[in-house]
């Protein structure tokens, strides 16, 4: 891998990374830190990825400015929670407790984004926990574990040995779109690949996914502006 910068305003630093799984040039900019990623096949030249990089330089500033709005998690901010934006205000004892409109976290004021991602955890557990049982029974198929991680390139994902992960991020998301995260994660159970069997499977789990979807590509990218 190599660092290179591509010239303008502002510079634009991306990292050159070569990868054997590689069919095509592509660029990524990671929502969580900015970071530019231009991974190319092996073989590629140098010129040739960055001329790439050079021509979406106008898109990659584009992309940077919106991870520019970091929100600090925190007493006062506005947070996402199952679609709706809430207000972070002071609460009584030590718990959380979560409103239509504000968000009540207990305890001393610094230790409230460790409580909030606490509060979120627990809640994206328990609901893609129902959801992905409810999923397995009407398939009538099993997993094996259920894990939460804070993913940057997926929001789950279902192993061979049928353990389910998912991003607890997911209960920042509208219901409607956690629904089909683990409709779609639990039709892998029966088919370990994205044929039209397979989806297939997640519109009998879930229904007609192309609003959840869309959803997911439009807005998903924007979880990650929440740092906790």
């Amino acid at each position: 891998m190599s660092v290179h910068v591509i010239p303008g305003d502002p510079p634009v630093e991306l990292l050159l990374r070569r990868s054997g799984r590689a069919r095509r040039i592509s660029l990524r900019v990671s929502a969580l830190d900015g970071r530019v990623t231009l991974t190319c096949p092996q073989g590629t030249p140098d010129g040739m990825a960055l001329a790439f990089a050079h021509e979406k330089a106008d898109w990659l500033r584009q992309q940077l400015d919106r991870t520019h709005d970091a929100v600090a998690v925190g007493i006062g901010c506005d947070l996402p929670f199952r679609g709706r934006l809430l207000r972070v205000l002071p609460g009584s004892g030590r718990g959380v407790r979560a409103g239509q409109e504000c968000v009540h976290v207990g305890g001393a004021p610094d230790r409230a984004a460790a409580r909030l991602e606490g509060f979120f955890k627990q809640s994206a557990r328990d609901r893609l926990a129902e959801a992905s049982d409810r999923y397995a029974a009407a398939l009538g198929l099993s997993y094996t574990r259920l894990t939460l991680r804070d993913t940057r390139s997926r929001w789950g994902s279902c192993s061979s040995r049928g353990g389910l992960m998912y991003s607890w991020r997911l209960i920042m998301a509208p219901d409607a779109v956690l629904e089909y995260v683990a409709a779609h994660e639990v039709a892998h159970l029966a088919e370990m690949n994205h044929s039209p069997r397979f989806w297939q499977h997640v519109a009998r789990l879930y229904g007609d996914f192309s609003t959840p979807r869309l959803w997911l590509r439009d807005h998903g990218p924007s979880l990650h502006r929440y740092q906790f």
